[in-house]
């Protein structure tokens, strides 16, 4: 065999395996969410399996240890709470009457067993909008 098509053999192998490995690793990103509604419409089907749930903190439900590495609070939908235990760390920006979605196993008796509670920064998005709407009414550009 020729040092060309050793060459080209080993490369397919390569490119394969690296292939594969970027289809698994992206593929468990690729889970998409359910809400609280559909989550606890059949609850059966989800138990034991991980999933991502998207719903409202609802108001009052909201406690975080002292040092935030735990949170308990009940996920608001449009018709159902679905409780929530989440262990690991809580974002910063984690409060009541803010719409999350929460990482983790859905345990028997509708209860979330959170490992990840991803949120969205509104002040990230509105201070752009607030600095040019008040340089637009003062005449001045923002820097």
């Amino acid at each position: 065999m020729s040092p060309g098509v050793k060459l080209a053999g080993g490369l397919v192998v390569v490119v394969g395996v690296t292939t594969y490995m970027a289809y698994v690793g992206a593929s468990s990103s690729w889970q998409y969410y359910v809400t609280v509604d559909e989550c606890l419409a059949e609850p059966a089907k989800l138990e034991g399996n991980r999933v991502r749930v998207s719903g409202g903190v609802a108001a009052g439900s909201l406690q975080i240890a002292a040092d935030r590495s735990r949170a308990t609070f009940c996920l608001q939908g449009r018709s159902a709470r679905l409780n929530v235990v989440c262990d690991g760390a809580v974002p910063d920006n984690l409060k009541e009457n803010m719409d999350v979605v929460v990482e983790g196993r859905l345990a028997p008796g509708g209860l979330l067993r959170g490992d990840k509670v991803l949120t969205r920064c509104a002040s990230k998005y509105e201070s752009a909008a607030a600095d040019s709407s008040s340089a637009s009414s003062t005449g001045k550009k923002s820097p």
